[in-house]
């Protein structure tokens, strides 16, 4: 990501990858709380390597049929909300995009209309 980018200092990760999975682009967040793993030379290698099962099989399906994956996990005591989503360039599907962000162990839940 530009160093100038919004996305660089976001207070969730992001993590982009290609439609094979390959990590293009990670921000500050990402890059921390991936640093067991690599960080920032995760850029260009297979971001399956780091899902342990059954999570691995779960990202390798999304990256051969696209869609929304959005849950919530606890790790450390800390509440997350996972999102993995597909992004396109130019009308084609180019990979995917996984935010996590931070949450609180209870959300207030709002149905509005209109």
């Amino acid at each position: 990501m530009r160093d100038d980018s919004w996305t660089r200092e976001f207070p969730g990760s992001i993590v982009v990858c290609d439609a094979a999975g390959v990590v293009l682009e990670m921000n500050d967040r990402a890059i921390e709380a991936f640093a067991s793993q690599g960080g920032k030379e995760l850029v260009g290698r297979d971001l399956a390597d780091c899902h342990p099962e059954p999570s691995r099989s779960k990202f390798k399906e999304l990256l051969e049929r696209p869609r929304v994956n959005v849950y919530t996990i606890e790790k450390n005591g800390t509440h997350r909300l996972v999102c993995q989503t597909p992004w396109y360039a130019n009308g084609q599907y180019a990979g995917l995009v996984e935010l996590v962000l931070e949450i609180s162990a209870t959300l207030p839940h709002f149905v509005r209309s209109g």
